[in-house]
């Protein structure tokens, strides 16, 4: 019984001996990885977190809303020609872009030409009252115009 008792232990110090004792020559060979792992891995990350931070918080430029500017209609033969669907001002001859609804002149009711039947009402109504087409008048793309030159560009030759 003894003799049994005595492999049991040997076995166990034989799987126990690598971890108690280990080889060495193995572990210096294995010095690049843990370099690699324990000091190029951490700045590594501290970079590309750094950089990743100033892309979120670096400074923008600011580009301002320019509305855009009413334009007088085309005449033909002296009648004024509206666009059908845009609204216009038939007092002051102007063509508005999308979405206006007032004179920005004299402050009256703008006018829309329907572009189905080609009857006139007033841009604040959305449908029709000949066809029943119902046209809602709304902003379409901004115009955005930048502020000045860009920095580092020509401001800074």
């Amino acid at each position: 019984m003894g003799d049994a008792i005595g492999q049991i232990v040997q076995g166990i110090l034989n799987a126990l001996g690598p971890i108690l004792s280990p080889d060495w020559g193995a572990l210096v060979g294995l010095m690049p990885i843990f370099l690699l792992i324990g000091v190029v891995g951490p700045l590594l990350s501290l970079l590309i977190l750094g950089w990743f931070i100033y892309v979120v918080r670096r400074p923008r430029s600011r580009i301002p809303y320019v509305a855009p500017a009413p334009m007088p209609a085309q005449l033909v033969d002296g009648v004024p020609q509206y666009p059908s669907g845009e609204p216009y001002c038939p007092v002051d001859r102007l063509i508005y872009p999308f979405g206006a609804t007032r004179c920005a002149v004299d402050g009256r009711d703008l006018a829309v030409r329907c572009p189905k039947c080609g009857v006139g009402r007033e841009a604040t109504i959305d449908t029709c009252g000949n066809c029943g087409l119902v046209l809602k008048i709304e902003p379409r793309t901004r115009q955005l115009q930048t502020v000045g030159p860009p920095p580092g560009g020509a401001a800074a030759a």
